[in-house]
């Protein structure tokens, strides 16, 4: 596998995901997108504000345009929002990347998200009952972040894409 496909990170909310894209694309030497910065920088909010001001369906569908859209472009690691999987044409434009799926518990994840005010507010339980069937899909690797780090989950990565240790940047 080399270094040049995009990798894409899908999870719940506070699964991690911005955390390890990071350490993953310094890893690989590749750029680093995350839905978070994608969203105020074009739509003027943050996810919490965009679904008060515009609705979920609207949010969820600004959090899709970031995906293709990064997708789209040169290779690079992309933090997908959640909502991103159930939408056809992203779970398509999925395959041409490695997708790392960073999953925990509901209850590791209810714990993460009461230390953010610019998520909306959902419900782990409830939004992996809609998700879990389309991260199952499009996942090349899942990761338990109840039980690894940032770190753990760049290690488990790179070792999947199959890049030796001198192939990482």
């Amino acid at each position: 596998m080399s270094k040049n496909k995009p990798v894409v990170l899908v999870g719940l909310m506070g699964s991690g995901k911005s955390s390890a894209g990071r350490l993953i694309a310094q890893a690989l030497g590749l750029p680093f997108s995350d839905s978070d910065p994608f969203l105020q920088e074009r739509y003027g909010g943050t996810a919490a504000q965009i679904a008060e001001r515009e609705g979920a369906d609207a949010l969820h569908r600004y959090e899709a345009d970031h995906v293709l859209h990064q997708l789209a472009g040169e290779p690079e690691v992309i933090a997908a929002a959640a909502s991103t999987v159930e939408f056809p044409e992203v779970r398509a434009a999925l395959a041409k990347a490695f997708v790392v799926w960073v999953d925990a518990s509901d209850e590791v994840l209810a714990q993460r998200m009461k230390s953010s005010s610019h998520r909306p507010g959902f419900g782990p339980a409830a939004m992996r009952a809609r998700r879990e069937p389309f991260f199952r899909e499009v996942a090349d690797l899942r990761c338990d972040v109840g039980e690894l780090t940032p770190e753990q989950v760049r290690d488990a990565t790179l070792r999947e894409m199959g890049l030796p240790e001198g192939d990482r940047h």
